[in-house]
Parts: C-alpha cells; sequence; structure tokens
C-alpha cells in the first residue's frame, strides 16, 4: 500500500497527471484496480492481477530488448549460462571452449549467484540456460540429461578411510566434512547418505572454491564429496583419494534447463547438442 504522491514522484509524474492515468486505466478495464483508504492505494484483486501478470512480462520485454540491441550491433546474442553446480566448471570449459569455436557471433556469460534461485532466473529471463544436478520439472521448462557422474568422497592419501572400498554413514561421524557455502538440503551428501541413515558429521565447514577444499582436504583437516572426474582430475596433483559412498554409489547427471520457448533458437540448441557430446 502507498500514496499517489509518493507514486507519482517515483515515476516523475506530477499527482494529478497521475490521477488521471490511473482513472484513465480503470475506464478502459471497465473495473476498479485501485481503492482509496484515506490518502493510500491499495490494489483491488484484479490490480493484484495485472501486477503478477506485469512481473511475469515486464522481464521477456526487457530480455526481448536485449537481444534486438545485439542484433543492431550485429551480434547473434549473448548466452547467459547459469550454473547451480559449483564443481562443474572445469566440465562446463571443455563445453563452451568448442562452442565458442563454432559460434564466433555468440556470447557467453556465467552467472552463479541467483536473488530467486537457478530455476527462478530461467523463468525470470535472467539466463538462458541452467546447469544443475537437480531438476525441477515445472511448465514451460525443458531439462534434458547431458553428462552422468558418480558423487564420491573425498579424502586424503593419508586418511585411514584411504583405500577403502566403499564407506557407511557411521563412519562420517567423526570427521570434519567439508562443502560448498548451499543449503544443506540440496548436498547430496546430506539427503543422499548421511540423512537415511541417521547420522551426521562431527563438523561442517563451507569453503566457496574446490582448489581450497582439496588442499585442506589433502592436509587432513576434513573430507569432502564431489564427483568423481573431478577427484581424479586433482588427485593427479594433489594427494587426495576417492572413496564410494555406500557399497552401490551414489550415482547423478547433469542436467540442462532451458525454456520451452526458447527451443527454436538455434545457437541455444547448440549449446545443449555439444554439451551432451563431451566428457570430462
Amino acid at each position: 500500500m502507498g500514496s499517489v504522491t509518493a507514486a507519482a514522484e517515483a515515476l516523475c509524474l506530477t499527482q494529478s497527471a497521475l490521477s488521471h492515468t490511473i482513472k484513465k486505466i480503470e475506464h478502459q478495464l471497465g473495473t476498479p484496480i485501485w481503492t482509496r483508504e484515506g490518502r493510500s492505494l491499495r490494489l483491488t484483486q484484479a490490480g493484484r492481477y495485472l501486477l503478477a501478470l506485469a512481473n511475469r512480462l515486464l522481464p521477456q520485454f526487457e530480455d526481448a530488448e536485449r537481444v534486438m540491441q545485439e542484433y543492431a550491433k550485429g551480434q547473434r546474442g549473448t548466452l547467459r549460462i547459469g550454473m547451480e553446480c559449483h564443481p562443474c566448471y572445469q566440465w562446463l570449459l571443455k563445453v563452451v571452449a568448442p562452442y565458442l569455436s563454432s559460434w564466433p557471433d555468440v556470447d557467453v556469460d556465467v552467472k552463479q549467484k541467483f536473488q530467486f534461485g537457478g530455476i527462478g532466473a530461467l523463468q525470470g529471463y535472467d539466463i538462458d540456460v541452467l546447469v544443475t544436478p537437480d531438476p525441477l520439472f515445472k511448465p514451460g521448462l525443458l531439462f534434458t540429461p547431458v553428462f552422468d557422474y558418480e558423487q564420491v568422497l573425498v579424502v586424503g592419501k593419508n586418511h585411514p578411510l584411504h583405500g577403502l572400498a566403499h564407506v557407511v554413514p557411521a563412519q562420517l561421524s567423526s570427521e570434519t566434512l567439508i562443502t560448498y557455502p548451499v543449503e544443506i538440503e540440496r548436498l547430496d551428501i546430506y539427503n543422499q547418505f548421511l540423512v537415511p541413515a541417521g547420522c551426521a558429521p562431527k563438523k561442517h565447514k563451507t569453503i566457496e572454491t574446490t582448489e581450497i577444499m582439496l588442499q585442506m582436504v589433502a592436509a587432513g583437516r576434513g573430507v569432502a564429496a564431489l564427483p568423481r572426474w573431478l577427484v581424479e582430475d586433482y588427485a593427479k596433483k594433489v594427494p587426495i583419494a576417492a572413496v564410494r559412498l555406500g557399497s552401490g554409489g551414489i550415482a547423478k547427471q547433469i542436467f540442462l534447463g532451458v525454456r520451452d520457448s526458447d527451443t527454436g533458437n538455434d545457437y541455444l540448441r547448440a549449446f545443449v547438442e555439444l554439451a551432451r557430446k563431451v566428457k570430462y
């Protein structure tokens, strides 16, 4: 709820001009969209519907304006990639390098922090592609699996768990678990390994960068959970090793999410097709 005066100032209009515009809109719609309460205005049910609609449509108009500006500059566009998979940058680089060579008129931008999460960023046209291991299949979105991997425990070469065929949840009860700074509910080692067994690590610590995380593990400061391909790659230069989580392991997939309405975009479709071919 706000006043006409405050709204007019925000829009750089006079109060009378804004009041006239409000009346004109309501006349065209045939129903009131605001109701007065003293000097303040409150949206009616119709007004709240229009506000929700505007919040969905305005980002699309802004995105269209951005694309038109890029076309005016002679560019094909910018492919905006959102990342919900911290350790996937090394894999993504293997996709981006040949993609940029194949599509010289298309730029690539990568975003990791979203105001309303990756799904919200995709639906709100803040990004064009979402890289995630945890897709939410919602109307209007299409998720394609592009890469299979196994989530494993990472330990130092001198750690007591090193060399085991696999570990069970109770064996981590005395360990410091190092993870990326994301919600615990989204961490596979919790929701697919520890929590179902009613177990928890002795201590949970978060670190943003993969390199520092693995240096901490190598120094015996804790254990981590990462994709096997990433651990095997870093094990060539850092004294770490992978141990299977449970006798059956934890199988995961990387998905690329796009909007259904964008599937006809040739350079976006080419990115998804290339991602399905690139293996780490």
